[in-house]
């Protein structure tokens, strides 16, 4: 019988807007994953935060975390699938936007760690206020000037500010690496993301895919960086909350991120298909 992996994005997804997944949620898919399902969870949240935010799901299947750059195991937080820059490519990346006068905050793993470096004095208000949602983060790794900013193995390179300056740089870096330019949908501040060209939420699903031997692949999301994810799925569902683009190409519209709509969702769905469900 067909094996389906289900694969939700969090933050407006399966997460209500306190960033939060909620305990009915939890309930409903901890029964499930008890009776075989396979569930997984693609985010741009690193794996800290993306533990943090989902506590109390038990998810017993790797997870992919920091948009398609890596696959970890859930328990163990082991790297299956590594995604990074190499030192030309990181070096490109931070010219290119100093060269518009932007500052970038630098995620990478050194001494085996994941970190974040950055140089608190150039700071926008934007970066600043994101930064203090990660009081207390182990990966914070603040330097006085540009020297040691890449670091060990680069895999992940943001901004966060005012539109302006960050088009220009996108439409130029979006040329050679993948790149994700939208708006934060908690404070509406605007981000630039940029990752590895080979690191994508699409490209990591489908590899997951593989890995837990499914042939069906069915995934939940809400914003316009879940639509070549959305392409890449067998079946794809939008929360009633989500981007109008993402909509207009999915499979059905659920409830919204307040709802437990998901998890609703995939309790319907698992029962309905009656397949047989085996672990990963």
């Amino acid at each position: 019988m067909n094996k389906i992996l289900y694969i939700s994005d969090l933050d407006g997804t399966l997460l209500r807007s306190d960033q939060q997944i909620s305990a009915e949620s939890c309930k409903i898919l901890n029964g499930l994953l008890d009776r075989g399902l396979l569930f997984s969870y693609a985010t741009a949240r690193s794996l800290i935060t993306a533990k943090k935010v989902t506590s109390g799901l038990e998810v017993k299947i790797p997870v992919i975390v920091s948009n398609g750059v890596f696959i970890v195991d859930s328990k163990s937080g082991e790297q299956l699938v590594k995604n990074i820059f190499s030192g030309e490519q990181a070096e490109d990346i931070f010219d290119t936007l100093t060269s518009f006068g932007i500052e970038p905050l630098v995620y990478s793993i050194i001494d085996g760690m994941e970190r974040f470096s950055y140089i608190p004095q150039r700071l926008t208000r934007s970066m600043q206020d994101f930064l203090d949602t990660r009081k207390g983060d182990p990966r914070h790794r603040p330097l006085s000037n540009e020297v040691g900013m890449l670091d060990g193995e680069p895999f992940y390179i943001t901004c966060i500010d005012d539109a302006g300056s960050m088009s220009e740089a996108y439409e130029e870096l979006k040329k050679r690496y993948y790149c994700v330019y939208s708006k934060d949908i908690y404070s509406g501040d605007q981000w630039l993301e940029i990752l590895p060209a080979g690191a994508t939420k699409a490209k990591a699903v489908l590899q997951l895919k593989e890995i837990c031997g499914c042939e069906r692949l069915a995934v939940f999301g809400d914003g316009i960086n879940d639509i070549p994810m959305f392409k890449a799925a067998d079946e794809c569902y939008a929360v009633e909350n989500a981007a109008p683009k993402l909509k207009e190409i999915a499979n059905g519209i659920i409830g919204c991120n307040e709802s437990d709509s998901v998890a609703k969702f995939i309790l319907k769905h698992f029962y309905e298909n009656n397949f047989l469900y085996t672990k990963c």
